[in-house]
C-alpha cells in the first residue's frame, strides 16, 4: 500500500511534465485559429517577453554550452510563439483597430502609444532601428558564427576521438571517463549542428517580423477607410500606431532570443560563468586601465568637451587600475621577494622523469586522411579489429599482447601508416580510404581498372578499387577487402613474427605466477634455484621466435626443471622445451595425421654439419660454398613441397637444429625444422627428398 502511494504521485507528475509540450503546440494552434480577447492577448505577450528574458538569462548563466543543451528546441518553440502571438494580434488589430489605441489590449497600446510617443513616424523609425539592429546586426552574425563552429566542431572530431583513444590505451582514463568524453563530444557535435539550423530560425522571423508590419499597415488602412469610412489621417494614427506597438512587442523578446542565440554559439567550453570570464580577462592586467583613463582624461581636458563625465571616468578606471595592480603585487617587497625566488623554483623544477616520455610496446601512425578508420564516430572499425587481432594472439601465443597506441602523424602521406615496435619504426604501408583492395593471388582471369599498388603485408599485386566494382573484382577472381583490414591483417602479421619482443620479465613472471596456483611446488623449485627468471625469458622468446606457442607454461617448466641439471644453456634449454612440446608443434604442422613428408639431409652432409657446428650455433668452418648450395637446395625443394600443398618440414639432428633454423628463417619463414626426438612417437614419417645427394 505504502509502495502504491509513493508511485502515484511520481507516474502523474511523469504525465504531467509529458503534457508540456503538446499543450503549448495546441495552445499555438489556437491563437492561429481562434480569435482571442484583448486581455488574453496581454497575458500572452507579458508570458512572451518573460521566456525570452529567461531563456538570455540562462544563456549567461550557463557554465558551458552544452549545459544548455535544449537551446535550439527552446528557440524553435519560442518562434513559433512569437509567429503565433503575431497572427492572433493581427487578427485583433484588423477587426477592431477602429475602435481606438487601447483595442489591442494595453501591451500593444503601451508600446504604440507610451514608447513612442504615440508618434507613428517616431515608432517607424525606432522599429526600423530595432530590426536593423537584430536582422543586419545580431542574426547575421550569429548565423555565421554557428555555420563556422558546427563545421570546425565536426571537423575537430576525429582528432578528439583520437586524443580520447590516446589516453585510455596510456591508462590516463577509465573506460567510463572516455565513455563520458565520447558523449560530451557526441553532444557538443548535435548542439553545434542544431544551433546552425536554429539560427535561420531567428532570421527567418527577422524577416517576417518586416513583412508582418508593412502587410497590418497596408490591410488597417484599407480596412479603416473601406469598410469603417475612417479619413486617412484617422485610420493611419489608429491602424499604424496599433500596428507598431504590436511590432515593437514582438521585436523586443526577438532581439532577446537574437542575443541569447549569440552568446551561445560564441561562447568557449571553460566551464565558468560568463561574467567571471569577462571580468577575469579584461581587468587580469591593470595596464589597459591605466592607458584607458589617460586618454579618457585628456579628452575631458579639451575646452568644449563634456570635462565631469569623461574626467571622472578617467578617475574611476585609473582607480580599478590600482586595485587590480595591488591584486597582482601586495607590495614592492613581495615582488621582488618573488622575482628572487622564481629563479630557484625554475631550476628546481626544471626537470624530473615525469619529463621522459613513456615509450611505446607498439604503437600505430596514421596521416589524417586515414583518422576516420580509427574513429568509430565515422563508421571506423579498425579500432574494433585491433582489438581482436590483440586478443586472437594472445590466446594462440599464450600470453597478452600489449596495447596498440594510435595517433596522427601530420608528417606522414595522408593516406600512410606506420607501424613502430619499441619506438622503432618497423613497417608501412599506403590505403586509400573509401576504396577496396582487390589481391591478385595468382589466380585472376582479367584485369579491373583502379590504382595499381602492392600489398603492403605480402607484396602482391593489387588495385584499388570503387567499392562499386566489388563484384566484378570478385568474379574475376580478386581477393577484395576494405582499408580498415588491409592494415589490420599487417598488423597482425608484425605482432606475429615479432611475438619475442612482447614477452618480458613481467609477463614471464605473470604466467609463472599463474602456474604457482596449480603447480606451485615445480614454480618455487623452478625459479630462482635452477633457471633464473632471465632464463625463463629466453627459453620462451627462443620458442616463440620459432612460431611454438608458449600456452603449455607447465611442460615448458618441467622441462626446465629436467634439463636444468645438466646445462644452464638458454639454446640447449630451447631445445629440451621443444622435445616437451613436440606434440604441440606436430599438431600445428600436421593436425591429426599419422604421417609426415619431410625433408633431410644427406648423410654425408649431416655429418659435416655436426663437425663444423656441433652443439656451438656457430657456422665455425663451414665452406661457404657447401653452405650456399645447401641452402639453394633447400629453398628449391621447400617451393616444390608447397607447390604440391606439403607443409615444408627439414628433419635435422638435434645438435644443429636451432642454428639451421635460424639461418633458414630469413628466406624460408614457412619452413619447419625439426629434430628427430621432436617427432611422437606414434607418428610416422615419410622423407620426400634428401638435400645433398
Amino acid at each position: 500500500m505504502i509502495a502504491n502511494q509513493l508511485t502515484a504521485p511520481t507516474v502523474s507528475s511523469t504525465m504531467l511534465y509529458g503534457l508540456g509540450t503538446p499543450l503549448l503546440i495546441v495552445m499555438l494552434l489556437a491563437m492561429m485559429v481562434l480569435p482571442l480577447p484583448a486581455f488574453v492577448l496581454d497575458i500572452l505577450f507579458t508570458f512572451n517577453i518573460a521566456l525570452a528574458l529567461i531563456v538570455l538569462l540562462a544563456a549567461i548563466y550557463a557554465l558551458r554550452p552544452l549545459d544548455f543543451g535544449a537551446f535550439p528546441t527552446v528557440l524553435l518553440i519560442a518562434t513559433l510563439l512569437r509567429l503565433g502571438l503575431n497572427l492572433a494580434s493581427t487578427r485583433v488589430v484588423l477587426m477592431y483597430g477602429h475602435e481606438g489605441p487601447g483595442a489591442a489590449g494595453q501591451v500593444i497600446e503601451a508600446f504604440g502609444s507610451f514608447v513612442v510617443g504615440g508618434n507613428y513616424a517616431v515608432g517607424l523609425v525606432v522599429f526600423a532601428i530595432l530590426v536593423i539592429i537584430n536582422f543586419i546586426v545580431v542574426t547575421k552574425g550569429t548565423g555565421r558564427v554557428s555555420e563556422v563552429t558546427a563545421r570546425f566542431t565536426l571537423d575537430a572530431m576525429p582528432g578528439k576521438q583520437m586524443s580520447i583513444d590516446a589516453d585510455l590505451n596510456a591508462g590516463a582514463i577509465s573506460q567510463e571517463e572516455a565513455r563520458i568524453r565520447r558523449a560530451d563530444i557526441s553532444k557538443e557535435a548535435d548542439f553545434y549542428g542544431a544551433m546552425d539550423g536554429a539560427s535561420k530560425f531567428v532570421r527567418g522571423d527577422a524577416i517576417a517580423g518586416i513583412l508582418i508590419l508593412f502587410i497590418n499597415i497596408a490591410g488597417g488602412l484599407i480596412i479603416g477607410m473601406v469598410q469603417h469610412d475612417l479619413s486617412l489621417d484617422v485610420a493611419a494614427e489608429n491602424y499604424i500606431l496599433l500596428t507598431i506597438g504590436d511590432g515593437l512587442v514582438a521585436q523586443v523578446p526577438s532581439l532577446l532570443l537574437s542575443t541569447a542565440t549569440a552568446i551561445a554559439v560564441t561562447r568557449i567550453s571553460d566551464p565558468a560563468e560568463m561574467g567571471s570570464q569577462i571580468l577575469s580577462q579584461l581587468l587580469n592586467t591593470p595596464k589597459p586601465l591605466f592607458v584607458a583613463a589617460i586618454i579618457l582624461g585628456t579628452l575631458g581636458l579639451v575646452p568644449g568637451m563634456p570635462n565631469v563625465p569623461f574626467l571622472g571616468l578617467a578617475m574611476a578606471l585609473a582607480g580599478i587600475g590600482y586595485v587590480v595592480s595591488k591584486k597582482d603585487v601586495a607590495s614592492p617587497e613581495m615582488a621582488d621577494d618573488l622575482i628572487a625566488e622564481k629563479p630557484v623554483e625554475d631550476e628546481t623544477l626544471e626537470l624530473g622523469w615525469q619529463d621522459v616520455p613513456t615509450l611505446d610496446v607498439i604503437g600505430l601512425e596514421v596521416g589524417y586522411r586515414l583518422i576516420p578508420l580509427v574513429d568509430k564516430g565515422q563508421g571506423g572499425e579498425l579500432l574494433t579489429r585491433i582489438r581482436g587481432i590483440r586478443k586472437k594472439l594472445s590466446e594462440d601465443l599464450g600470453f597478452l599482447i600489449q596495447p596498440v597506441h594510435i595517433k596522427d602523424n601530420l608528417e606522414l602521406d595522408p593516406q600512410s601508416y606506420k607501424i613502430a615496435l619499441m619506438g622503432v619504426p618497423y613497417a608501412s604501408g599506403t590505403v586509400y580510404p573509401g576504396k577496396e583492395m582487390a589481391l591478385n593471388a595468382g589466380q585472376v582471369f582479367g584485369e579491373i581498372k583502379g590504382i595499381a599498388a602492392k600489398d603492403p603485408t605480402f607484396g602482391l599485386d593489387t588495385v584499388w578499387i570503387d567499392p562499386g566494382q566489388r563484384e566484378e573484382a570478385q568474379s574475376l577472381g580478386y581477393t577484395v577487402v576494405d582499408a580498415s583490414t588491409v592494415v589490420a591483417t599487417h598488423l597482425s602479421q608484425v605482432l606475429k613474427s615479432n611475438a619475442a619482443k612482447f614477452l618480458g620479465h613481467d609477463e614471464v613472471q605473470q604466467l609463472l605466477d599463474g602456474l604457482a596456483g596449480v603447480s606451485p611446488k615445480l614454480v618455487e623449485s623452478l625459479v630462482p634455484d635452477l633457471v633464473s627468471l632471465g632464463g625463463v625469458l629466453k627459453v620462451m622468446q627462443n620458442l616463440l621466435e620459432e612460431g611454438v606457442p608458449i600456452k603449455d607454461v607447465r611442460s615448458i617448466a618441467e622441462a626446465l626443471a629436467e634439463g636444468a641439471s645438466k646445462s644452464q644453456d638458454p639454446d640447449t634449454l630451447t631445445g629440451t622445451a621443444r622435445i616437451a612440446l613436440s606434440r604441440s608443434i606436430y599438431n600445428e604442422i600436421n593436425g591429426l595425421e599419422s604421417g609426415l613428408d619431410v625433408m633431410c639431409l644427406a648423410p654425408e652432409l649431416e655429418q659435416i654439419l655436426h663437425e663444423s657446428v656441433g652443439g656451438v650455433q656457430s657456422a665455425g668452418g663451414l665452406e661457404p660454398n657447401l653452405a650456399e648450395r645447401m641452402l639453394a637446395q633447400i629453398n628449391e625443394n621447400t617451393a616444390t613441397m608447397e607447390a604440391q600443398g606439403k607443409t615444408p618440414v627439414l628433419l635435422v639432428a638435434s645438435t644443429f637444429r636451432l642454428w639451421l633454423s635460424r639461418l633458414l628463417r630469413s628466406n624460408n619463414p614457412g619452413l619447419y625444422v625439426l629434430a628427430y626426438e621432436e617427432i611422437p612417437a606414434d607418428k610416422q614419417i615419410k622423407v620426400v627428398v634428401t638435400v645433398g645427394n
